[in-house]
């Protein structure tokens, strides 16, 4: 099989760790230990989250003056090329010496009139006390949400329409290389207005689930796995009445509401996937990939389904 494999940002950087190289490089080798047993088999495309990743540059680029500050554009290609290396060598660690491994820096095209540059919804960076995130926004203009019982900063989180390094990617898979690319959703870029296809950089962050489905289907994989730091998509998350679902049809998910923040875009990702191209999608955690190639853990999503079916 051909398969997308989408790890959240969360899973390479889990809530309440530091946001130090030695934690990221630890859960990269957890990730690589996932992913290489499926190497032999399968033909393998690994994109990754980079919020976390993102905040801190931009945390660390506060050390500048506000006009010598970095883009979120940029600050995204630092982090598809630190994560890239990191997952790189881990997996290079546990492959044979000659199995190939790219890391790809990918631009993807975003709509300048795209609603989300009106509302912000994107988390980037670490959680903060409501004081602390009243006071950043206060200095620097940030716009905070609540995620749990913290706020985080949010940013624009346009869709993506297309990437343009798309057959780069395909090339790289016929010769049974491990690609690496379209991390943390992409690079947003969009062509500047009124000029002869002048392509620039946009201050956003493209959602890594919704660019993730457009990557599997333009490759056409069999299958597109959302590995997080949920083991399922649950019901009545965090209450006594929580239920995580395992098999079901993209429409059995209409009844159900799940928040834009966290699990909504991987829901729709993974709903629009399987609708569009039959194709099976799967959200779960990192430690079960290989369960849910097989269709044991997780939930998996098929319009093929009979129905509705829980852990």
């Amino acid at each position: 099989m051909r398969i997308v494999i989408a790890l959240g940002g969360n899973a390479l950087l889990r809530r309440g760790e530091p946001m130090t190289a030695d934690a990221q490089r630890r859960n990269a080798r957890t990730a690589a230990h996932a992913i290489a047993p499926l190497a032999g088999e399968h033909e393998i495309v690994i994109t990754h989250g980079n919020g976390p990743q993102v905040g801190l540059l931009a945390l660390q680029g506060a050390a500048y003056k506000p006009e010598e500050a970095y883009p979120l554009d940029v600050l995204g290609a630092e982090t598809e090329g630190m994560i890239g290396y990191m997952l790189e060598q881990e997996l290079g660690n546990l492959l044979p010496f000659e199995q190939p491994l790219a890391t790809l820096l990918t631009m993807v095209e975003v709509d300048a009139a795209d609603p989300g540059f009106q509302n912000p919804t994107k988390f980037v960076g670490p959680v903060y006390e409501k004081a602390e995130a009243d006071r950043l926004h206060a200095e620097k203009a940030w716009v905070f949400k609540q995620d749990g019982e913290k706020w985080r900063r949010v940013v624009a989180s346009p869709a993506p329409m297309r990437i343009f390094e798309i057959r780069p990617v395909r090339w790289l898979l016929e010769q049974r290389t491990i690609v690496i690319c379209a991390g943390g959703g992409g690079i947003p870029t969009m062509y500047e207005k009124g000029s002869d296809r002048k392509l620039i950089g946009v201050e956003a962050v493209i959602d890594k689930d919704l660019c993730s489905e457009l990557l599997a289907r333009e490759l056409s994989a069999d299958l597109l796995i959302m590995a997080t730091d949920a083991q399922a998509v649950c019901t009545d998350w965090g209450k006594p009445s929580e239920k995580a679902i395992h098999c079901a049809r993209p429409d059995d998910f209409k009844q159900f509401s799940f928040p834009a923040g966290s699990m909504g875009p991987k829901v729709e990702a993974a709903c629009h996937f399987a609708r569009t191209v039959g194709g099976t999608a799967a959200i779960g955690s990192l430690a079960d990939i290989a369960g849910m190639v097989r269709g044991e853990r997780g939930t998996i999503i098929n319009s093929g389904f009979d129905g509705l079916t829980w852990h």
